[in-house]
């Protein structure tokens, strides 16, 4: 299988991947009109926010999110900061985004169909608390 992502969590590569989506941020903005200005409204910065990284990737044997995904569908919350690397065709990095405080919140399995040569494709979702590009 071919990829062109891995993530790294907690110093530990865990997985390759084929698509990340999610990798980006938006400042939410507060509108103001104050009276007597009738040409315009004010604009603020109030939060940013992040939408859930989704994460793509043939099946595996060693399936870590996986099993990170069932603790925390069990209760067992744990948030892990970790990146995200591009790779080259050789698989060495060349781009690197960092996660904070992520854990997974969805998991989706492969669409399994006898009649098709496509490759079996699972999905990991993960909510997080920000994303640096370094």
């Amino acid at each position: 299988m071919t990829f062109n992502f891995a993530m790294e969590v907690g110093g530990v590569v865990i997985g390759g991947f084929s698509e990340v989506s999610g990798l980006s941020s938006e400042i939410k903005l507060e509108s103001y009109e104050e009276g007597g200005l009738n040409g315009f409204v004010h604009q603020f910065p109030s939060r940013t926010t992040y939408p859930n990284l989704v994460l793509s990737r043939g099946l595996v044997n060693i399936d870590l999110f996986y099993l990170w995904y069932k603790a925390t569908s069990e209760g067992i919350i744990q948030q892990m900061n970790g990146t995200i690397l591009l790779l080259n065709n050789q698989h060495i990095p060349v781009m690197w985004w960092t996660v904070k405080k992520a854990y997974p919140v969805k998991w989706e399995g492969p669409k399994l169909n006898a009649g098709s040569d496509e490759v079996a494709i699972e999905r990991i979702e993960l909510v997080h608390q920000g994303i640096s590009k370094l």
